[in-house]
């Protein structure tokens, strides 16, 4: 069954990469953010997505400490860019609002949460985990956290397997 919402340990997954996110934690949240909103808007859906066939509904991103200030807290809707465009960039109207013309037929009805959590990241992952409508995926390879997330009901998945995803859009 498809997940119909992820849940995403941002600071993980930034940390499963070693590619000096270290010294600029910021802007390796808004990295992750630009990367995550290029895949749910996505015309061709990667063939394998973390074992599921369709788009979830609803994906958060989860962020913590320094990361915080990379990526304002709320919801967009992905938008679909020209094929050509880097991850990095911005909507065409900038602000990520949905646009007939312009969603990805994937990216129709999805969202994307960022939430900040206030102090310890992985308390504000399972309770983003246990509010959200099931079935939950949650990304992270925090063993402690992956245990807590599966009492919460959810599915997890490790960071590698969300960058895979990321990497093939």
């Amino acid at each position: 069954m498809a997940a119909r919402t992820w849940v995403i340990d941002a600071a993980n997954v930034v940390g499963a990469r070693p590619d000096g996110w270290w010294r600029d934690r910021p802007g390796a949240a808004a990295r992750l953010h630009a990367r995550v909103l290029r895949l749910l808007a996505a015309a061709d859906w990667p063939a394998d997505l973390a074992g599921q066939d369709e788009a979830p509904a609803r994906v958060v991103l989860v962020l913590e400490g320094a990361a915080r200030a990379g990526v304002e807290p709320g919801t967009v809707s992905p938008r679909a860019r020209p094929p050509d465009a880097h991850p990095d960039e911005a909507h065409p109207d900038g602000n990520g609002s949905p646009d007939e013309e312009t969603d990805g037929p994937r990216a129709a009805g999805v969202t994307l949460a960022v939430v900040h959590a206030p102090g310890a990241g992985d308390d504000a992952i399972v309770a983003e985990a246990g509010d959200a409508e099931p079935p939950v995926l949650a990304f992270t390879s925090d063993r402690a956290l992956r245990e807590r997330l599966v009492e919460a009901g959810a599915r997890v998945r490790g960071a590698g397997s969300l960058w895979a995803l990321l990497d093939e859009t």
